[in-house]
């Protein structure tokens, strides 16, 4: 099959630095057009998919461009042909699987859990057996279940893993336990979104706002579009400010149920003082604020900037969502964080929720929120490739400040 394959190694990591801007790097880098081996399934629990749409993340990119921390590159295994947002079609199911069947359109659960390693139930690890396999504890190992004659490779996610092709090919693999399937009613523009929308839902599930009081969203791609969507979803009535750059997005944040939209600088620092905060000026550095502030913050950049400013906008005692992938971020100032106790959560990925009394994947929430809701939320897939196009699309998700992408998308079949 045709699929896109990405590898880690010295020569085409120093290729790639050498590349010049970021958005080349992620491009141009170690990703190629290769022919690979069809997948075959592993085990009577799996089933092959065609894959109708896959996303570009922004963690896509960051690996792509080398960018990326080295604290998770143990948990990951290449080459690995990428791509972890994934709608598919059943083409084929082993004789064990009945959550699906074959012509259905799923979303695919990325997350490698002790189930999907080949561990029994009574072996899962702590985080598997809580349903938060995405901080399964055996992400640096190898599985139990054989893939061509082997045990699994290492690796968080399907799209990270050698064994196991992600979104970004024409084809792959997944146990049953991955597999959530798709309503009739949610457009392929729609249903490819459920991974990507199911980190706010998953935070905001974990960690409810503080009655209505207000809240800041920070950044405008899709995890902070989602959050604002998630927000009104799951049923918050406050106030929400979100910061864009750019009109469309901005327009985009508005439909999805933001209150105001600001862009960064003085119109974030005004809506910042509006909350009652009080701005004073050390002799040296940067403006600090007390009294006010928001009582929850959705960092969804992930920059030393973005950090920075969650820390000086949170109010005393408040609470920074951390969806943005930081990494290794210089020159932050934590004096916030113990100086007004805030705390700092962060949100990965997806598992089991607690949602209207039953235990339900978040998957299967969001899923259900998107069809309760009528937000415009298909709005966000800005831009559709081909996969022979993938240099194009790479750079349009790179440079959206150019290409005015939001989320863009590609067809591997077509």
């Amino acid at each position: 099959m045709r699929a896109l394959s990405f590898d880690v190694t010295i020569p085409r990591y120093l290729l790639a630095r050498a590349t010049g801007r970021w958005t080349d790097r992620a491009a141009l880098g170690a990703v190629r057009m290769a022919s690979v081996a069809d997948p075959c399934i592993p085990g009577p629990g799996w089933a092959r998919l065609e894959v109708l749409a896959a996303g570009i993340c922004g963690t896509d990119l960051i690996t792509l461009a080398f960018s990326h921390s080295p604290a998770l590159e143990p948990f990951n295994s290449f080459p690995a042909v990428p791509g972890h947002e994934i709608l598919a079609r059943v083409v084929e199911v082993g004789p064990a699987v009945d959550r699906v069947q074959v012509g259905q359109r799923v979303v695919v659960d990325p997350i490698l859990s002790c189930t999907v390693r080949g561990f029994a139930p009574e072996a899962a690890c702590p985080s598997c057996a809580e349903g938060a396999p995405g901080t399964c504890d055996r992400a640096g190992e190898p599985g139990e279940v054989q893939i061509d004659g082997r045990p699994l490779s290492p690796g968080c996610t399907i799209g990270s893993n050698r064994d196991l092709p992600g979104g970004w090919g024409e084809q792959l693999v997944a146990h049953q336990s991955q597999l959530h399937p798709v309503s009739d009613n949610l457009a392929d523009a729609v249903a490819v979104l459920i991974e990507p929308l199911s980190i706010p839902v998953h935070a905001l599930l974990r960690s409810p706002p503080q009655g209505n009081e207000p809240v800041l969203v920070i950044g405008s791609g899709p995890i902070a579009l989602g959050a604002v969507w998630a927000l009104r979803a799951t049923g918050f009535r406050g106030s929400i400010v979100t910061q864009a750059k750019r009109p469309h997005e901005a327009a985009l944040a508005k439909a999805l149920g933001a209150d105001e939209v600001v862009t960064p600088g003085p119109e974030a620092r005004r809506a910042l003082l509006d909350t009652g905060a009080r701005a004073y000026q050390p002799t040296l550095g940067p403006e600090v604020y007390r009294g006010g502030g928001f009582s929850t913050v959705f960092d969804c950049v992930g920059s030393a900037s973005s950090v920075d400013q969650a820390l000086c906008f949170a109010r005393s005692r408040g609470r920074i969502m951390l969806l943005g992938c930081a990494g290794m971020l210089r020159n932050i100032d934590l004096t916030p964080l113990w100086a007004r106790e805030l705390q700092v959560l962060g949100y990965f990925v997806y598992g089991t929720e607690t949602w209207r009394g039953e235990a339900r994947h978040t998957f299967e929430v969001t899923q259900q929120l998107l069809l309760e809701t009528d937000a415009p939320v298909g709005d966000l897939v800005t831009h559709h490739f081909a996969l022979d196009r993938y240099r194009e699309a790479l750079r349009a998700a790179a440079d959206h400040a150019r290409s005015g992408a939001i989320k863009v998308v590609l067809h591997p079949r077509e």
